[in-house]
Order: structure tokens, then C-alpha cells, then sequence
């Protein structure tokens, strides 16, 4: 699927970025999607992007949350609905092994759906991570394939740029 949403670079401003860091690149590319999307308030937004910039968007809302309060709290967050299609775009991009973390934590979601979906006051809420063990370990392998899966998005963008942003 080809993007309705392609910004607008400059070619000098492309090859200094693709010669930045993987991070860097993630960021550039990220950046004015994040700002459509604060403007607009409204993550239908989303569908309009090509798959490359959705998994761009998709990963970084969920390496925010998970690195900083594991899958409970991204789910607790709302933002389960990001992560059925994710497994599929990591394996296009080469991140086999985070597919798999996220196919799995899916899973564990499904498991605990009816624990996961209800509204949680804080007390309840921490104690989640006692109940839902599941998730640690799962949290842990996504930590550890952070910086894999960084470098194969970056990788993924750098070869098919065409789909990330428009040479102005």
C-alpha cells in the first residue's frame, strides 16, 4: 500500500539523514507522522500510511510504552489494537525475533483479555505484574531486540525510502 502522507525533504536533507544512525533515521521519519497525528487526534490516520510508516509509528508507540512499563502498561495504555499487524511488517523488515515476542505477547493478551480490558484503579493495576507473569519474560526479549529491530527498520527504510518521505 502506497502513503497518502509523505513529507516533503530536501535531497541533501535525505542523504544526511540516511547516512545518520539508525535511531536518527527513525526519528526523522517518525517525527512528522507523530505530528499528524497530534494534529488530527485521530488514529484512522494510520490507515493512510504505507506499511513501512505504519510499522515505523506502530514500533515507536510501542517501544515508548513497553520499554518503560512492559506490554501491561501499553495494553493498560490502550493501545492493544496497534499490535495484530505488527508481526507481519517486523518479518518483511527482517525482525523475525521481535515478530515473535509481539505474536506472543498477543497470545498472552488473548489469555488474560478479560483481566487486561477492565478498567484498573493503581493498586490494581500493579498488581497485574504479580499476576501476569507471562509478561516479564516477554518484556525482557523485547528490551534485549530493541536495538536489532531498530537497525532492521532502519535498514527497511533506507531501502524503500520512496515509501517514508517525498524528495522535494
Amino acid at each position: 500500500m502506497s502513503s497518502s502522507f509523505l513529507p516533503p525533504v530536501t535531497q541533501d536533507e535525505l542523504e544526511e539523514k540516511l547516512s545518520a544512525g539508525d535511531e536518527a533515521l527513525l526519528e526523522f521519519l517518525a517525527e512528522p507522522i507523530h505530528a499528524e497525528l497530534y494534529a488530527r487526534q485521530d488514529f484512522t490516520f494510520v490507515d493512510q500510511l504505507s506499511e513501512g510508516q505504519q510499522l515505523l509509528i506502530s514500533y515507536d508507540y510501542v517501544r515508548m510504552q513497553v520499554l518503560q512499563g512492559g506490554f501491561i502498561q501499553f495494553i493498560q495504555n490502550g493501545y492493544i489494537g496497534i499490535l495484530p499487524p505488527m508481526p507481519e511488517w517486523l518479518n518483511k523488515a527482517g525482525a523475525t525475533a521481535t515478530a515473535q515476542t509481539i505474536d506472543d505477547a498477543l497470545k498472552v493478551y488473548v489469555l488474560n483479555r478479560e483481566l487486561l480490558d477492565k478498567p484498573t484503579t493503581t493498586e490494581e493495576f500493579a498488581k497485574l505484574y504479580d499476576e501476569l507473569k507471562e509478561f516479564e519474560l516477554l518484556d525482557e526479549q523485547f528490551s534485549r531486540q530493541n536495538d536489532e529491530t531498530v537497525k532492521a527498520i532502519a535498514h527497511y527504510a533506507r531501502t524503500h525510502i520512496s515509501d517514508f518521505v517525498k524528495v522535494a
